[in-house]
């Protein structure tokens, strides 16, 4: 696997922990980007707060669409995982003009944790952080 991108909503939540988590593991090895289906939602706090935990520091992720990226420097990945269903709808209609594999991988989106603690909130965002941790883990091991 050479290069892989993350695909979500926003660019905000859940891409962004995939792409940091893929970067802190296999930056050096596999050329790693991130990118929403729609712009307006900047880099949420909470997944910054549960990267830092593990020593991962995204605090300067600027959220981008999938056009920005196709424009800043094209399409060219092995692999596009998606983490929400409009993602995967878009990767599948990338890879009309794109040789890529798309994976979906099913992932709670911890902002629909509403009227909860601060410490509640945290915990739906680190079992995403963690749960992307395994899944990354297990499928860009060389």
């Amino acid at each position: 696997m050479q290069s892989v991108l993350f695909m979500c909503n926003y660019n905000a939540v859940r891409s962004v922990a995939a792409e940091a988590i893929a970067r802190a593991y296999f930056g050096k090895s596999t050329y790693v980007q991130s990118a929403g289906v729609r712009s307006g939602e900047p880099t949420d706090p909470f997944m910054i707060a549960a990267l830092d935990e593990i020593g991962i520091d995204a605090s300067r992720h600027r959220p981008r669409t999938i056009e920005e990226l196709e424009d800043w420097e094209g399409l060219n990945f092995d692999l596009i995982i998606t983490l929400a269903p409009e993602a995967h709808h878009r990767a599948l209609a990338l890879t009309h003009t794109l040789a890529a594999d798309v994976e979906y991988w099913p992932t709670p989106d911890p902002t629909l944790v509403q009227d909860a603690s601060r410490e509640q909130r945290l915990e739906a965002y680190r079992e995403v952080r963690d749960g992307l941790t395994r899944r990354i883990k297990a499928r860009l091991k060389a």
